[in-house]
């Protein structure tokens, strides 16, 4: 599905809503936190480096926005009951959840498959699907009780067309997009409720230098440039939009 890089939130546009955002320490976690705060939402902050959402909780509080919440996990270690504890807590202190964009994510090594480290692949897996999908079988009810909730689910072009040596990550991003049209298929009917994947595209991160190392990175988007297909779908003029494979950029010429 197209982007909506042009697309023009309004000021006002997740006001009173509740959102969590997941590895909002740094990257396009940080910047969509700080975007979704910007515009009115009470954000949770969610990551496993409580200093670097200490910041960011900082920033927002800073830009005037709604006072923001942290909540420190790691998901690589996080078990079913951490998950639902999470729920019980933002149930009592919430009542709801508005939104859940799930940005964390492990690269893992670019190497030919024969030679991948099982570990490595565990725990690639277990970051990008397996605690996603615990996370949100804990959080479902909370975003089914919301007047209009989003789901995002963050992809990757080589989740959609595999790539050599991209291993674990490109693996999980397939499982991550088979997963999204399963559980949007199952809430079809929910019409409050809308479930997508989001491939935010060569940005300029960490993450992309990691996988880049020769690449310049003044040729990418930043993660403030592609926040307008974030916001769209986050907020409630995408509502009705289901089961789609959105991108944040348009595809390149």
């Amino acid at each position: 599905m197209t982007c909506k890089i042009d697309y023009q939130a309004r000021p006002d546009l997740l006001k009173d809503r509740v959102i969590l955002v997941t590895g909002a320490g740094d990257g396009i976690g940080r910047v969509a936190a700080l975007d979704y705060a910007r515009h009115g939402a009470t954000v949770i902050l969610l990551g496993r480096t409580l200093e670097k959402l200490e910041r960011v909780y900082d920033e927002i509080e800073a830009q005037g926005s709604p006072q923001p919440a942290i909540f420190p996990l790691n998901i690589e270690g996080a078990l079913i009951e951490d998950y639902d504890d999470m729920a019980r807590r933002l149930d009592r202190e919430f009542g709801r959840l508005d939104g859940l964009l799930h940005n964390a994510g492990l690269l893992g090594t670019l190497t030919p498959f024969e030679e991948y480290d099982p570990e490595l692949w565990d725990q690639v897996m277990q970051v990008n699907i397996n605690g996603p999908i615990w996370m949100t079988q804990s959080l479902l009810p909370l975003l089914d009780s919301a007047d209009d909730a989003s789901l995002i689910f963050t992809s990757s072009s080589v989740g959609r067309k595999g790539r050599a040596q991209w291993g674990a990550y490109s693996v999980s991003k397939f499982a991550t997009e088979g997963f999204m049209e399963v559980l949007a298929d199952e809430f079809k009917a929910h019409e409050h409720l809308r479930i997508n994947t989001l491939n935010p595209g060569a940005t300029r991160t960490d993450m992309r230098a990691g996988a880049y190392p020769d690449e310049d990175p003044a040729t990418l988007r930043t993660p403030e440039q592609i926040m307008p297909t974030y916001l769209w779908l986050m907020g409630p003029d995408s509502r009705g939009v289901t089961g789609q494979k959105i991108d944040a950029q348009p595809p390149k010429a």
